[in-house]
């Protein structure tokens, strides 16, 4: 029985290849942005990612990251309603919500989470 589903594995992986089926991993080695530079030296034009206003490598938040990792450390540890929410995410979801004209703001951890509310 194994054996038999092992082969079927490998068949299923066989003609997904013969398909043109089969997603190879994507090693990035530059930074994510517009143009990236991937694991054989070529270039490519990322139209996949989530940096579609091109800030993940803008010098300024580059320096507000370094700066939260020096006051907070990296990463929440739980989501927000588990251990609770930092100090920083009530101050940009204020000033969001000021900039907006609104009554209050809320962050979402991905766009995943905001699409589902």
């Amino acid at each position: 029985m194994r054996g038999e589903f092992y082969q079927q594995l490998t068949n299923d992986l066989e003609t997904a290849r013969a398909e043109g089926l089969f997603k190879e991993e994507r090693i990035i080695t530059s930074a994510q942005q517009a143009d990236i530079t991937v694991a054989d030296g070529s270039h490519v034009i990322n139209f996949c990612a989530n940096n579609y206003l091109g800030l993940a490598n803008h010098p300024d938040l580059i320096a507000a990251a370094k700066a939260g990792m020096d006051s907070h450390g990296f990463g929440m540890a739980s989501v927000r309603f588990i251990c609770g929410t930092q100090d920083s995410h009530k101050e940009l979801e204020q000033k969001l919500a000021a900039f907006l004209g609104m009554e209050d703001a809320i962050l979402y951890s991905s766009c995943f989470d905001a699409n589902g509310g």
